[in-house]
């Protein structure tokens, strides 16, 4: 009745506990970019489906999943391997899809973050994702923050998604977050953001996504973005009132920040250096 995707990249820690959430499908597909640990005997021997694809962008890999996947069922509900559908969640996803009318093309629902077993409640906001829909009408956009469009009506499921984002330990996630600031960093560098971002749109519109790349376009040319960013999780947002977890999570936001901020300038600079005044590297 409904197939899984789940999207790979040397995942042996996280995908036996993603595979057994899910073992009520019987169609699981993991579509793997070449994973050098064994992630993929462990999809095999869970009896998921495996696709392997050499990866090049979020989005470009995400819509290949959804277009080339021979799912058995007209419904999909995507995964990381880092993220658990609760058993209610699960039991309504069922029941959702049997009673879904056909203009209707896929379903949102919000996520439970958590940090050293504490659900960021505070320090992370839960917006609706897309992660169930039916492929030939879904599409990913953006390179990085990718973002799932849906032609047709999308409904809401009330039950929520568990996702364990610190499983693989606090390191892998600045290494992960190091890559994700440069490709940010490029993005503004080469000025291929959005252009004329509207506050408004930012406070008020309805879908997270866009409310988010309005956010993020203002922020980029706010100064001292770190420290903003820090103050407004910790005391807005309250992520203090999430413990030790919460403002280590702020402090990984703030830093995460600075990061996108020194690479942008770097960039900046030496877009504006002269040629021939850039140190030779030694052959």
């Amino acid at each position: 009745m409904i197939s899984v995707l789940i999207l790979t990249r040397n995942e042996q820690q996280d995908l036996p506990g993603c595979l057994a959430s899910v073992s009520w499908s019987d169609d699981i597909h993991v579509f793997d970019s070449f994973s050098t640990d064994a992630t993929v005997e462990i999809a095999q021997s869970a009896g998921a489906h495996v696709t392997q694809r050499a990866f090049d962008d979020y989005a470009t890999h995400r819509n290949a999943a959804l277009s080339t996947v021979p799912f058995k069922y007209s419904w999909v509900f995507i995964l990381d391997a880092d993220e658990r559908p609760t058993h209610e969640l699960s039991h309504e996803i069922h029941q959702t899809v049997i009673a879904a009318p056909s203009e209707v093309s896929g379903f949102r629902l919000r996520r439970r973050d958590f940090l050293f077993g504490t659900w960021l409640k505070h320090a992370q906001i839960s917006p609706f994702y897309i992660r169930l829909v039916r492929p030939e009408h879904a599409r990913y956009s953006r390179a990085i923050n990718e973002v799932l469009n849906v032609e047709g009506k999308v409904g809401d499921l009330k039950h929520q998604l568990d996702h364990y984002p610190f499983s693989k330990g606090i390191a892998h996630w600045i290494q992960k977050h190091n890559l994700y600031s440069t490709m940010e960093a490029e993005l503004i560098h080469g000025q291929q953001g959005l252009q004329n971002p509207s506050l408004r749109t930012a406070l008020s519109h309805r879908d997270f996504h866009t409310r988010r790349l309005h956010q993020k376009a203002l922020f980029y040319r706010l100064p001292g973005r770190p420290v903003l960013k820090w103050i407004y999780m910790v005391f807005i947002r309250r992520s203090i009132l999430d413990g030790s977890a919460g403002l280590v999570y702020a402090t990984l936001q703030s830093i995460y920040e600075y990061f996108i901020v020194l690479k942008t300038r770097e960039l900046d600079h030496s877009a504006k250096e002269p040629a021939n005044s850039r140190p030779v590297q030694p052959e």
